[in-house]
């Protein structure tokens, strides 16, 4: 276990800002990863738990605590089944299946951060999320100061949040297992239409494996998606913004709204008689295009949902662009935008 005092926390996010740790603890194993928790618990200390930074908003003031980096490995395949230490790369792990012939998470490729924040946040994208695959998640559970065996149904997955989420004190995640399927070479059936098109097909057909990977990577990428350090349209935390659910009144007043305008929202049917509409839309719709902003923050020159770092930007910057967004859209639709990213010391 290394400990660092004082120690940048910019570099170790994918927006590569915030100030820095008080105390940086890098773990190597389960035991060292609760080890480190179970000191910082007995302290009273402050605890941030970082993985990949890829989900992460940190302050410029930093984090007055322990930051705990979980760098744990291990990738164990057993038949269909796939064990992940927490701090596997996650878009490492994912190639690694698919190269076994193993599909149900081969439409996440190329997404950044670890292993053990995708059951967090129910990392989802192109029509597949974590969810419908993990079989099992143990993590250390810090109010009973114990290991435990979480069923997929006690994570309480919903969409991009999880019992983790909801409790984000009480877990800290160390392994997360999942349930693949061998399909003679062919993904899991087709569930978004960006892919379909690509492919020629209809929804819910199957298709190459390895050409569903290879097709996700480059779809990523051309959105500035996958992380590439020559390119500040990836110096983001990914999708800032979370899809908007509304509820049966809300979707009748931003229908409203949106006819005012003579637009025609994007709507996909969500549980409980809600509908989900896109983030993105919305934000291009109330005036916020491909690279808007003249400052260091700006939105991504290939992604509205994105929001990044153009090299000299600070959270503070960052977040005044956020709020800007969140606000035009609040005016402009009735909606009110959530964001994605963790705040760490500041809020929108």
């Amino acid at each position: 276990m290394l400990e660092e005092l004082d120690a940048p926390l910019a570099p170790l996010t994918t927006l590569r800002l915030g100030g820095p740790a008080r105390r940086l603890v890098t773990a190597h194993t389960d035991d060292e990863v609760v080890a480190a928790v179970r000191a910082a618990d007995t302290a009273g200390e402050p605890l941030l738990v970082l993985g990949g930074g890829s989900n992460l908003v940190i302050g410029d003031a930093g984090f007055p605590g322990t930051v705990l980096r979980i760098a744990t490995t291990g990738f164990a395949l057993d038949g269909t089944v796939l064990e992940l230490a927490a701090g596997e790369v996650w878009a490492d792990a994912v190639a690694r299946a698919v190269g076994a012939g193993l599909a149900g998470i081969e439409f996440l490729a190329g997404i950044p951060g670890s292993a053990g924040a995708t059951p967090v946040q129910n990392v989802g994208a192109y029509g597949q999320e974590v969810a419908q695959t993990i079989t099992e998640v143990v993590a250390y559970d810090r109010r009973a100061d114990e290991v435990v065996t979480l069923s997929n149904a006690e994570c309480a997955f919903s969409y991009r949040h999880s019992r983790f989420k909801a409790d984000p004190e009480r877990y800290v995640v160390l392994r997360v297992r999942f349930g693949l399927e061998d399909a003679a070479g062919l993904s899991t059936p087709v569930r978004y239409a960006e892919v379909a098109k690509h492919f020629g097909v209809v929804q819910d057909e199957r298709v190459d494996l390895r050409a569903a990977h290879g097709a996700v990577l480059g779809l990523r990428a051309g959105k500035g998606m996958v992380l590439d350090p020559a390119d500040h349209d990836t110096w983001s935390a990914g999708s800032f913004f979370t899809n908007p659910v509304l509820g049966p009144e809300q979707y009748a007043a931003f229908l409203a709204l949106a006819a005012e305008r003579e637009l025609t929202a994007p709507a996909y049917p969500a549980p409980d008689g809600h509908t989900k509409t896109s983030a993105a839309w919305l934000i291009d719709r109330a005036g916020f295009g491909r690279g808007y902003g003249s400052g260091p923050a700006t939105l991504s020159t290939k992604h509205t949902l994105a929001l990044t770092n153009r090299g000299a930007a600070t959270t503070e910057d960052l977040l005044a662009l956020a709020r800007e967004i969140r606000d035009g859209v609040r005016t402009a639709f009735g909606v009110e935008l959530v964001n994605e990213p963790v705040m760490v010391g500041v809020s929108l």
